[in-house]
Protein backbone atom coordinates (compact mmCIF):
# COMPACT_ATOMS: atom_id res chain seq x y z
CA UNK A 1 0.00 0.00 0.00
CA UNK A 2 1.04 3.92 -1.10
CA UNK A 3 1.17 5.51 2.38
CA UNK A 4 1.65 8.61 1.30
CA UNK A 5 -1.59 10.33 -0.26
CA UNK A 6 -1.55 14.25 -1.63
CA UNK A 7 -4.36 16.83 -1.97
CA UNK A 8 -5.09 20.06 -3.33
CA UNK A 9 -2.73 23.28 -1.64
CA UNK A 10 0.29 21.02 -0.64
CA UNK A 11 -1.55 18.78 1.59
CA UNK A 12 -1.01 15.53 2.01
CA UNK A 13 -1.25 12.22 4.44
CA UNK A 14 0.97 9.49 5.67
CA UNK A 15 -0.13 6.46 7.04
CA UNK A 16 0.64 6.22 10.70
CA UNK A 17 1.38 2.30 10.43
CA UNK A 18 -0.55 2.42 13.58
CA UNK A 19 -2.26 -1.01 14.15
CA UNK A 20 -3.58 -1.76 10.62
CA UNK A 21 -3.59 0.47 7.32
CA UNK A 22 -5.88 2.82 6.93
CA UNK A 23 -6.53 3.62 10.56
CA UNK A 24 -4.49 6.70 11.68
CA UNK A 25 -3.38 9.20 9.06
CA UNK A 26 -0.91 12.04 9.80
CA UNK A 27 -0.67 15.72 7.54
CA UNK A 28 1.84 17.77 6.35
CA UNK A 29 1.65 21.02 4.93
CA UNK A 30 3.86 22.19 2.55
CA UNK A 31 3.89 25.70 1.49
CA UNK A 32 7.05 27.12 -0.15
CA UNK A 33 9.63 24.56 1.08
CA UNK A 34 8.68 24.97 4.33
CA UNK A 35 6.59 22.02 6.39
CA UNK A 36 4.17 21.77 9.35
CA UNK A 37 2.99 18.10 10.78
CA UNK A 38 -0.37 17.78 11.92
CA UNK A 39 -0.16 14.90 14.82
CA UNK A 40 2.71 12.28 15.00
CA UNK A 41 1.46 8.86 15.16
CA UNK A 42 3.29 6.49 16.97
CA UNK A 43 7.05 5.95 16.77
CA UNK A 44 5.92 3.82 13.86
CA UNK A 45 5.34 6.87 12.14
CA UNK A 46 8.86 8.64 12.15
CA UNK A 47 10.50 6.54 9.24
CA UNK A 48 7.21 6.84 6.89
CA UNK A 49 7.19 10.61 7.59
CA UNK A 50 10.92 11.25 6.89
CA UNK A 51 10.68 9.26 3.83
CA UNK A 52 7.56 11.81 2.43
CA UNK A 53 9.81 14.65 3.28
CA UNK A 54 12.51 12.85 0.91
CA UNK A 55 9.89 12.31 -2.04
CA UNK A 56 9.24 15.81 -1.65
CA UNK A 57 13.23 16.97 -1.95
CA UNK A 58 12.83 18.14 1.83
CA UNK A 59 15.44 17.72 4.70
CA UNK A 60 14.23 17.11 7.92
CA UNK A 61 15.44 20.74 8.83
CA UNK A 62 12.60 22.76 6.46
CA UNK A 63 9.71 21.43 8.91
CA UNK A 64 8.58 24.11 11.32
CA UNK A 65 6.20 23.02 13.10
CA UNK A 66 4.70 19.83 14.73
CA UNK A 67 0.65 20.34 16.06
CA UNK A 68 -0.76 17.62 18.34
CA UNK A 69 -4.50 17.88 17.97
CA UNK A 70 -4.51 16.27 21.32
CA UNK A 71 -2.20 13.96 23.31
CA UNK A 72 -3.75 10.55 23.14
CA UNK A 73 -0.94 8.52 22.26
CA UNK A 74 -2.23 7.17 19.09
CA UNK A 75 -2.19 10.74 18.08
CA UNK A 76 1.35 12.53 20.23
CA UNK A 77 2.80 8.79 21.20
CA UNK A 78 5.42 9.31 18.78
CA UNK A 79 6.21 13.26 18.92
CA UNK A 80 9.41 12.99 21.35
CA UNK A 81 11.00 10.38 18.50
CA UNK A 82 9.46 12.89 15.84
CA UNK A 83 11.12 16.02 17.65
CA UNK A 84 14.28 14.24 18.19
CA UNK A 85 15.37 14.32 14.21
CA UNK A 86 13.22 17.39 13.24
CA UNK A 87 15.67 20.40 14.29
CA UNK A 88 14.55 23.47 13.84
CA UNK A 89 10.36 22.15 14.88
CA UNK A 90 8.49 23.59 17.54
CA UNK A 91 5.58 21.36 19.03
CA UNK A 92 2.41 23.36 18.96
CA UNK A 93 0.00 21.34 21.90
CA UNK A 94 -2.92 22.53 24.09
CA UNK A 95 -1.99 24.53 27.05
CA UNK A 96 -3.43 21.14 29.31
CA UNK A 97 -0.98 19.21 27.54
CA UNK A 98 2.33 20.73 27.55
CA UNK A 99 3.26 19.29 30.90
CA UNK A 100 2.50 15.94 29.59
CA UNK A 101 4.75 16.24 26.57
CA UNK A 102 7.50 17.57 28.88
CA UNK A 103 7.17 14.45 31.00
CA UNK A 104 5.16 11.83 29.63
CA UNK A 105 5.36 9.13 32.21
CA UNK A 106 1.97 9.86 33.89
CA UNK A 107 0.61 9.98 30.17
CA UNK A 108 1.84 6.78 29.87
CA UNK A 109 0.91 4.89 33.53
CA UNK A 110 -2.20 6.20 32.42
CA UNK A 111 -2.23 4.29 29.24
CA UNK A 112 -0.66 0.89 30.98
CA UNK A 113 -3.48 0.76 33.78
CA UNK A 114 -5.97 0.16 31.00
CA UNK A 115 -3.84 -1.91 28.36
CA UNK A 116 -0.76 -2.88 30.61
CA UNK A 117 2.62 -1.93 30.13
CA UNK A 118 3.32 -4.60 27.34
CA UNK A 119 0.97 -3.56 25.69
CA UNK A 120 1.45 0.23 25.66
CA UNK A 121 5.22 -0.80 24.59
CA UNK A 122 3.99 -3.16 21.60
CA UNK A 123 1.84 -0.02 20.66
CA UNK A 124 3.53 3.02 20.65
CA UNK A 125 7.38 2.24 21.75
CA UNK A 126 9.34 4.20 24.12
CA UNK A 127 7.44 7.77 24.82
CA UNK A 128 10.24 10.25 24.82
CA UNK A 129 10.21 13.67 26.46
CA UNK A 130 10.23 16.81 24.59
CA UNK A 131 12.66 20.06 26.20
CA UNK A 132 10.07 22.41 26.82
CA UNK A 133 12.09 25.37 25.46
CA UNK A 134 10.80 23.77 22.17
CA UNK A 135 6.97 24.00 23.13
CA UNK A 136 4.72 26.48 22.00
CA UNK A 137 1.28 26.06 23.96
CA UNK A 138 -1.50 26.06 21.67
CA UNK A 139 -3.62 28.57 22.92
CA UNK A 140 -7.15 29.27 21.83
CA UNK A 141 -7.15 31.63 18.68
CA UNK A 142 -3.02 31.48 18.01
CA UNK A 143 -2.18 31.89 14.77
CA UNK A 144 1.83 31.02 13.37
CA UNK A 145 3.07 31.59 10.13
CA UNK A 146 3.98 29.19 7.53
CA UNK A 147 6.18 30.58 4.73
CA UNK A 148 3.28 33.17 4.59
CA UNK A 149 0.67 30.38 5.13
CA UNK A 150 -1.60 31.02 8.25
CA UNK A 151 -2.64 28.10 10.89
CA UNK A 152 -4.98 29.22 13.01
CA UNK A 153 -5.85 26.67 16.40
CA UNK A 154 -9.19 26.95 18.06
CA UNK A 155 -9.54 24.84 21.38
CA UNK A 156 -12.22 22.44 20.37
CA UNK A 157 -13.09 20.09 24.06
CA UNK A 158 -15.56 17.34 23.58
CA UNK A 159 -13.59 14.50 22.31
CA UNK A 160 -10.62 15.22 25.25
CA UNK A 161 -9.80 18.93 26.96
CA UNK A 162 -6.92 18.93 25.49
CA UNK A 163 -8.01 19.09 22.36
CA UNK A 164 -7.66 21.54 19.55
CA UNK A 165 -8.01 21.76 15.89
CA UNK A 166 -5.96 23.60 12.64
CA UNK A 167 -7.77 26.08 10.56
CA UNK A 168 -5.98 26.24 7.40
CA UNK A 169 -7.21 29.21 5.45
CA UNK A 170 -5.36 28.87 2.69
CA UNK A 171 -7.25 25.60 1.53
CA UNK A 172 -10.71 26.24 3.49
CA UNK A 173 -9.92 23.12 5.55
CA UNK A 174 -9.64 21.54 9.31
CA UNK A 175 -7.05 19.14 10.72
CA UNK A 176 -9.76 18.33 13.14
CA UNK A 177 -7.93 15.31 15.35
CA UNK A 178 -10.88 13.50 16.72
CA UNK A 179 -13.23 16.46 17.79
CA UNK A 180 -15.18 15.66 13.37
CA UNK A 181 -15.29 11.97 14.49
CA UNK A 182 -14.58 9.18 12.22
CA UNK A 183 -14.15 8.38 8.54
CA UNK A 184 -12.75 4.96 7.64
CA UNK A 185 -12.21 4.77 3.78
CA UNK A 186 -13.08 1.60 3.33
CA UNK A 187 -16.71 2.58 3.97
CA UNK A 188 -16.68 5.12 0.88
CA UNK A 189 -19.14 4.60 -1.35
CA UNK A 190 -19.48 6.65 -4.86
CA UNK A 191 -17.13 9.34 -3.79
CA UNK A 192 -18.66 9.78 -0.04
CA UNK A 193 -17.16 9.39 2.94
CA UNK A 194 -19.12 7.77 5.99
CA UNK A 195 -18.97 9.49 9.81
CA UNK A 196 -19.35 8.18 13.20
CA UNK A 197 -18.57 10.05 16.05
CA UNK A 198 -15.50 8.94 18.79
CA UNK A 199 -16.41 9.60 22.79
CA UNK A 200 -13.12 7.72 23.97
CA UNK A 201 -12.79 7.77 27.68
CA UNK A 202 -12.12 9.94 29.55
CA UNK A 203 -13.55 13.31 28.83
CA UNK A 204 -16.20 12.53 26.58
CA UNK A 205 -18.60 15.99 27.03
CA UNK A 206 -21.81 15.69 24.47
CA UNK A 207 -22.20 19.48 25.51
CA UNK A 208 -18.63 20.56 24.84
CA UNK A 209 -18.56 18.25 21.36
CA UNK A 210 -21.53 19.96 20.08
CA UNK A 211 -20.45 23.95 20.86
CA UNK A 212 -16.90 22.73 18.86
CA UNK A 213 -18.81 20.98 15.98
CA UNK A 214 -20.49 24.14 15.65
CA UNK A 215 -17.47 26.59 16.06
CA UNK A 216 -15.87 24.81 13.08
CA UNK A 217 -18.70 24.52 11.02
CA UNK A 218 -18.93 28.56 11.55
CA UNK A 219 -15.69 28.96 9.60
CA UNK A 220 -17.74 27.37 6.76
CA UNK A 221 -14.88 24.99 5.70
CA UNK A 222 -15.10 23.20 2.21
CA UNK A 223 -12.57 20.00 4.04
CA UNK A 224 -12.32 18.28 6.99
CA UNK A 225 -8.64 16.18 7.73
CA UNK A 226 -9.47 13.70 10.11
CA UNK A 227 -6.93 11.49 11.74
CA UNK A 228 -9.00 8.18 11.27
CA UNK A 229 -9.07 8.69 8.19
CA UNK A 230 -7.95 11.88 6.51
CA UNK A 231 -9.74 14.02 3.75
CA UNK A 232 -13.29 14.09 3.81
CA UNK A 233 -16.21 16.25 2.15
CA UNK A 234 -19.69 17.70 2.60
CA UNK A 235 -18.40 18.84 5.33
CA UNK A 236 -22.05 20.63 6.70
CA UNK A 237 -23.63 17.98 5.82
CA UNK A 238 -21.28 15.55 7.98
CA UNK A 239 -21.75 17.88 10.70
CA UNK A 240 -25.57 18.33 10.80
CA UNK A 241 -25.91 14.33 11.05
CA UNK A 242 -22.28 14.35 13.71
CA UNK A 243 -24.54 16.28 15.83
CA UNK A 244 -27.55 14.00 15.62
CA UNK A 245 -25.45 11.16 16.00
CA UNK A 246 -23.96 12.18 19.46
CA UNK A 247 -27.24 12.42 20.68
CA UNK A 248 -28.33 9.55 19.66
CA UNK A 249 -25.22 7.81 21.75
CA UNK A 250 -26.07 9.74 24.50
CA UNK A 251 -29.54 8.74 24.33
CA UNK A 252 -28.44 5.11 24.29
CA UNK A 253 -25.90 5.34 27.55
CA UNK A 254 -29.29 7.33 29.50
CA UNK A 255 -31.89 4.78 29.07
CA UNK A 256 -28.90 1.93 30.37
CA UNK A 257 -27.98 4.41 33.09
CA UNK A 258 -29.32 2.22 36.12
CA UNK A 259 -27.99 -1.08 34.07
CA UNK A 260 -25.38 -1.39 36.86
CA UNK A 261 -22.26 -4.20 35.97
CA UNK A 262 -24.00 -4.68 32.57
CA UNK A 263 -23.94 -1.01 31.50
CA UNK A 264 -20.74 -0.70 29.85
CA UNK A 265 -21.74 -4.28 27.71
CA UNK A 266 -25.66 -2.79 27.10
CA UNK A 267 -24.16 0.40 25.78
CA UNK A 268 -21.70 -1.21 23.30
CA UNK A 269 -24.80 -3.31 21.83
CA UNK A 270 -26.56 -0.51 21.63
CA UNK A 271 -23.39 1.02 20.02
CA UNK A 272 -23.69 -1.74 17.32
CA UNK A 273 -26.69 -1.65 16.38
CA UNK A 274 -26.51 2.26 15.57
CA UNK A 275 -24.00 1.56 13.45
CA UNK A 276 -24.82 -0.58 11.47
CA UNK A 277 -28.14 0.97 11.06
CA UNK A 278 -26.42 4.02 10.05
CA UNK A 279 -24.31 1.62 7.46
CA UNK A 280 -27.22 0.89 6.06
CA UNK A 281 -28.81 4.20 5.68
CA UNK A 282 -25.44 5.46 4.09
CA UNK A 283 -25.55 2.67 2.02
CA UNK A 284 -22.34 0.86 2.70
CA UNK A 285 -21.19 -2.47 0.25
CA UNK A 286 -19.19 -3.94 2.90
CA UNK A 287 -20.17 -6.87 4.74
CA UNK A 288 -21.73 -6.43 8.32
CA UNK A 289 -19.07 -8.58 9.99
CA UNK A 290 -16.28 -6.68 7.74
CA UNK A 291 -17.96 -2.72 9.06
CA UNK A 292 -17.55 -4.77 12.58
CA UNK A 293 -14.06 -5.37 12.64
CA UNK A 294 -13.46 -2.12 11.26
CA UNK A 295 -15.44 -0.57 14.63
CA UNK A 296 -14.73 -3.22 17.02
CA UNK A 297 -12.05 -1.14 18.48
CA UNK A 298 -14.06 1.99 18.46
CA UNK A 299 -16.80 0.37 19.74
CA UNK A 300 -15.44 -0.40 22.68
CA UNK A 301 -14.22 2.84 23.10
CA UNK A 302 -17.07 4.50 22.55
CA UNK A 303 -19.26 2.36 24.78
CA UNK A 304 -16.28 2.60 27.90
CA UNK A 305 -16.33 6.75 27.50
CA UNK A 306 -19.59 6.79 27.84
CA UNK A 307 -19.79 4.91 31.10
CA UNK A 308 -17.26 7.13 32.18
CA UNK A 309 -19.31 10.45 30.95
CA UNK A 310 -22.46 8.72 32.78
CA UNK A 311 -20.23 8.07 35.98
CA UNK A 312 -19.12 11.36 35.88
CA UNK A 313 -23.15 12.89 35.81
CA UNK A 314 -23.50 11.42 38.67
CA UNK A 315 -20.66 12.46 40.14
Amino acid sequence: MNSLRSYEHGIHSVDAGYVRPLLAAVHLIVEDGRVAIVDSGSNASVQPLLAALTAFGLLPEAVDYLILTHIHLDHAGGAGSLMRVLPNARLLVHPRGVAHMVDPSRLVAGVAAVYGVAAVRKLYGEILPIAERRIIPATHGLRVDLAGRELLCLDTPGHARHHISVYDRRSLSFFTGDIFGLSYRELDRDGRQFIFPTTTPVQFDPVAMHASLDLLLSHAPEVMYLTHYSQVRDVAAKGVRLHELIDEHVRIARLVEAAGSERRARIRAGLQELLLVEAERFGCALPTAQVLELFATDLDLNAQGLDVWLDSRAG
